[in-house]
């Protein structure tokens, strides 16, 4: 029988409550293709995301958030079981915000997946026209040691 391979993740944090401690069965592991959101205890849901199908990344911070340095980050997107969704209550908000648009970016590009407003701006693909190239490999380096790599914080 086969080792399974540890998957190893961009980011991940859980959702983090009262005082913004991670008393949550909520997490949340972001990889370069998907975001995995697995919740429960006993019942356990475990739900996924392609990032290509991500249409629309907000940034929500309550006063109580600011305070304890959390953010809520809401997404839309073209998945038919997980239109909108929020990632509640994670620690450095505002970077993995920028990482997670950074990567949705990547991911539409790498996918060929164009919004209708952008299809303009995009270059045709005919004949003698090359395709463009992908996205680099990600230094997944972290020397502050907060979780997300830093090429993603600036």
């Amino acid at each position: 029988m086969a080792k399974k391979e540890k998957k190893t993740f961009l980011w991940q944090d859980r959702k983090r409550g009262l005082f913004g401690l991670p008393w949550s069965f909520t997490r949340y592991q972001l990889d370069e293709e998907r975001l995995y959101i697995t919740t429960g205890f006993l019942n356990v849901t475990e739900d996924e995301i392609r990032l290509y199908r991500v249409t629309d990344v907000t940034l929500k911070r309550s006063l109580r958030q600011r305070i304890l340095g959390l953010g809520t980050i809401h997404c839309d997107s073209s998945d038919v079981t997980m239109q909108n969704f929020d990632i509640k209550n994670i620690r450095h908000p505002k970077e993995v915000k920028d990482m997670f648009s950074k990567l949705v970016d990547a991911s539409r590009l790498r996918n060929r997946v164009y919004t209708s407003e952008s299809v303009a701006s995009q270059p045709h693909h005919g004949e003698g026209h090359e395709p463009p190239p992908p996205p680099p490999e990600i230094d997944r380096t972290d020397d502050n040691g907060n979780g997300i790599p830093d090429v993603f914080e600036e």
